[in-house]
């Protein structure tokens, strides 16, 4: 008999959730097959629609089943119940309570369910929503439960996270992974997953608006809401990710290119191509199949990043072991593939292009460009990530691919994008005459060309013999084309500011916040840039890198760049949870003394498993960053290692911008507030709402 429960409370509430969602699948899809066809006379159509009603409320149940299964995990995580081969495996008694509550998403079945919860809980939102667009609501609702029910197909029959331990119940569990034992990682999964659950809905919108022949854009106005909410989901889930890695990891990086962080980078590029280019069939109705199948290769390659995550494919630190549920996740993207590719080709005539290219100097090729680029750097990663797999099954041997390949090819590809960060905004509609390229670009260029000469005055040698002179032209064609893009944006807003100021008669900062309240989306747009142009600022700081490795007795010191250390001592220490073993390290500048760290090598007892844990003394300038190796055998005292990783804060705070002009550009302008109060005016209270 069970401890508690749980167990079959959750079995229960999957099964049921599974019941429901097929419900809502099936019911659905017929109750949209005959209307459709019309074929049936009113009668028939009205018992149709409320078939459709029914499917809805299904759909909404099937979230409430799927929050109870979540919670009966959640609960026995809370309560130890060690009857769960799944509690067993991912926690123990002493564990912290945040760390119990992240047991839902540390192993393979809980982040299955986590997935299956997301986008239950997306799908509540929807269904919830569906007046927006009625029929549109139901071809996406039942779109969105055909994903619910494989999801939930795995949960019940392929990797059930309520499936009991077989043998006598256990005293104690064996520990969460030590990795995840780290408070980024109470956040850095679920807000990861919201970004890949989350582009599930715009995939359901784009595919049911070309089932249906869903006539003009309103479709990619009803989503865009909801591909920006994603995306700044995903953004910040990649880039806690990154802090993660740096922080817990102890190799002194961010980003190793490792299998599972391709596979969140894929879809986030992708996805990022899709943003900007539905901004050219809003505008100029220009490509629309482009548009469709950059959501459909997105919601794709989600899938593929949650197959590479959970079935083990690969080798990362991120990855699980391997698992039968691959060969379930091929072919349900296999599925996938083929009903966007028979629905692709049987309305392919509905998504005829309204205009053509004008002139290479314009925005919509500035669009193009951006879009090939990003498909581009995807490409790479997709290759680069895959290749071990592919060299595996063709010749027996997994050949992987190195950190080198991709900055080969990324660096000059991110470093292209940077630089139509900043032209596309200065580029018009249809062609842009060349005294407007005189008018915009003489100030971005002057920038891009003072940044350069005062870089190479201060020492930057791109031209020296040495290792290192691809990296010094890399980061000095970064540090210059972000002051490039940097006077290029300023000069936007600056612009703007100035045609307010003279209506109103406002200051300037007044002008600026008014101009940035009539565009929210234009501007908050510019926030974005700029914060990718701070991340690059960040990024491009790393070719001047520094490490030190050093055995440190009491009183050994250790130089690195303006920094001295000194090993005051050495010691352990333990609690219920893990022995620790650190020394303590003071630190000046200068001949100053800037900070105290204590870099820590820690044991945990229930995984019988040890991981670094980091001292960080950070500035605006640079990381001073250091890592307790361990000790020497013959001497028992401890190696440090020490990096000086220069400007990476911005990495951090480019991140920040990037949300914060996301948030803006999700608010509606003054303009937008005006027409859906004008809207709201005209439309009688007791009036039902009119769909196509």
């Amino acid at each position: 008999m069970n401890q508690h429960p749980m167990p079959e409370f959750g079995s229960f509430s999957l099964l049921i959730a599974l019941m429901l969602s097929a419900y809502t699948l099936l019911a659905g899809g017929f109750s949209l097959w005959r209307s459709h066809h019309q074929f049936a006379g009113t009668a028939a159509l009205a018992q149709s629609s409320r078939l459709q009603e029914t499917a809805r409320r299904a759909g909404i149940c099937t979230f409430l089943a799927v929050s109870c299964a979540a919670f009966a995990l959640v609960y026995a995580a809370f309560t130890n119940d060690y009857s769960l081969s799944y509690i067993l495996h991912h926690t123990n008694r002493e564990l912290p309570t945040a760390y119990k509550f992240s047991a839902l998403w540390s192993g393979q079945e809980g982040s299955l369910l986590l997935w299956s919860w997301l986008l239950a809980t997306y799908g509540f939102v929807l269904r919830v929503r569906h007046k927006v667009d009625v029929r549109l609501s139901a071809y996406a609702s039942t779109i969105l439960s055909s994903v619910q029910v494989f999801f939930l197909l795995l949960l019940v029959f392929a990797a059930p996270p309520f499936a009991l331990e077989p043998g006598p119940l256990a005293a104690n569990g064996f520990g969460l992974n030590p990795l995840l034992q780290y408070p980024e990682m109470v956040i850095h999964p679920p807000m990861l997953y919201l970004g890949y659950v989350g582009f599930s809905v715009p995939f359901a919108f784009a595919l049911g608006a070309l089932m249906m022949r869903y006539p003009g854009e309103k479709w990619i106005a009803i989503t865009r809401r909801w591909t920006m909410v994603t995306w700044m989901f995903l953004t910040g889930g990649i880039f806690l990710g990154a802090h993660w890695a740096y922080s817990v990891l102890g190799w002194g990086g961010y980003w190793g290119w490792d299998p599972v962080e391709n596979a969140s980078l894929m879809p986030w590029l992708t996805g990022t191509a899709f943003l900007h280019s539905v901004m050219m069939q809003e505008k100029r109705g220009m490509m629309k199949s482009w548009n469709v199948w950059l959501i459909f290769t997105t919601f794709l390659l989600t899938l593929l990043g949650t197959l590479l995550t959970r079935a083990g494919l690969v080798s990362s630190v991120h990855a699980f072991a391997s698992s039968d549920i691959g060969n379930w996740f091929v072919g349900f993207m296999a599925l996938i593939l083929a009903v966007c590719l028979f629905t692709f080709f049987k309305q392919r005539d509905h998504l005829a292009t309204e205009n053509r290219l004008e002139s290479v100097v314009s925005r919509e090729s500035s669009f193009l460009f951006n879009n090939l680029v990003l498909l581009a750097a995807c490409f790479v990663v997709l290759w680069g990530t895959l290749f071990p797999v592919l060299s595996e099954y063709i010749d027996g041997t997994k050949t992987t691919v190195g950190a080198p390949f991709y900055n080969r090819v990324n660096i000059p590809i991110g470093l292209f994008l940077l630089m139509l960060t900043g032209i596309g905004p200065l580029l018009a509609w249809r062609a842009t005459s060349l005294r407007s390229i005189r008018r915009n670009f003489i100030l971005p260029g002057i920038a891009f060309a003072f940044s350069a000469a005062g870089l190479m005055i201060a020492g930057v040698r791109p031209w020296a013999a040495g290792d290192t002179w691809q990296s010094s032209f890399f980061s000095l064609l970064a540090f210059s084309l972000a002051a490039g893009v940097t006077t290029a944006i300023f000069a936007e807003f600056l612009r703007g500011a100035n045609v307010v100021r003279t209506q109103t008669g406002a200051n300037l900062l007044v002008a600026t916040g008014i101009l940035m309240r009539r565009n929210t989306r234009r501007y908050g747009g510019y926030l974005v840039h700029f914060g990718v142009v701070v991340m690059f600022i960040g990024i491009a700081g790393g070719a001047f890198n520094q490490s030190h490795e050093q055995e440190m007795g009491f009183n050994d010191a250790m130089n690195i760049g303006p920094y001295h250390l000194v090993c005051q001592s050495y010691t352990q220490d333990s609690n219920a949870n893990y022995d620790t073993d650190f020394a303590l390290l003071d630190v000046t500048k200068h001949g100053k003394h800037v900070t105290q760290l204590a870099p820590e090598k820690r044991f945990y007892h229930a995984s019988e498993t040890s991981s670094t844990m980091v001292a960080l003394h950070s500035t605006p300038l640079g990381d001073l960053y250091v890592i307790f190796e361990g000790r020497n055998p013959d001497t028992n005292r401890p190696i440090i290692k020490a990096f000086l990783n220069p400007l990476i804060s911005w990495i951090w705070v480019g991140v920040l911008i990037v949300i914060a002009g996301t948030l803006f550009a999700l608010a509606p302008s003054v303009a937008a507030r005006r027409r859906e109060s004008l809207a709201a005016a005209a439309i009688p209270a007791h009036a039902e709402v009119q769909h196509v």
